[in-house]
């Protein structure tokens, strides 16, 4: 018999919000709640990619304590760069990525992370989850990032459904209410890492199971 609920977003909110304070929340979200700097939270989620977040965290701080800003970067070289980030996934390209990242903010935006989604996507690297966390974490404004935790909980909790993290977003521009969205992603990838995890998730401990509609689960814990 199919499992069907009533998905109460705003209790699905709720109930998260008082779950993960004693979980440990995603490495761009802890640097960015340490020091709100965009162009940190920029690099950050850079070095994240396909990288474990304590990977990541150890990465980034290496790299901050040497360079904060677009000319620290550049003041580096790749190699240099690249020794301070391993062993983050492609670490040699992300090297790369950074020092091109950094020339291109201080020739087109006087050294400045821009605020506009639209312009963050035109840097080399930065996609939509990217740009997103970004506008989120780093300036405060709404915006909605979506990366495989989202995009698999929203659809498994049956409040989306769509194929790609990009249909994702845009699905949840049109349904999720504003005042969700910039914490949307923190606590759902704090949900996806600890509790609603890729394959056999676990039910039992889920303190919405019983809003979910558990859509492609076929085994659980």
């Amino acid at each position: 018999m199919k499992h069907v609920v009533k998905i109460d977003i705003d209790r699905i909110i709720a109930t998260l919000r008082a779950a993960v304070p004693n979980m440990e929340v995603p490495i761009v979200t802890e640097i960015s709640r340490r020091r709100r700097d965009p162009f940190e939270v920029l690099i950050s989620t850079i070095l994240s990619l396909r990288t474990k977040d304590e990977v990541t965290r150890q990465a980034s701080r290496r790299l901050f304590e040497r360079a904060r800003t677009p000319e620290g970067i550049l003041g580096l070289t790749e190699a240099e760069i690249a020794g301070l980030i391993f062993p983050v996934g492609f670490y040699k390209t992300k090297a790369k990525t950074l020092r091109q990242v950094s020339s291109d903010l201080i020739e087109h935006y006087y050294g400045k992370v821009p605020d506009d989604l639209d312009e963050l996507l035109k840097l080399k690297g930065v996609g939509r989850k990217t740009a997103n966390l970004v506008i989120t974490l780093g300036y405060g404004q709404l915006g909605i990032c979506v990366d495989t935790h989202v995009h698999r909980i929203s659809n498994r909790l049956g409040y989306v459904k769509t194929r790609t993290p990009e249909q994702t977003e845009m699905a949840l521009r049109d349904k999720l209410p504003p005042q969700y969205w910039i914490e949307y992603n923190d606590l759902l990838v704090t949900w996806g890492q600890n509790i609603c995890r890729p394959i056999s998730p676990l039910c039992s401990k889920c303190a919405i199971y019983g809003y979910c509609e558990r859509v492609g689960v076929t085994k659980h814990r």
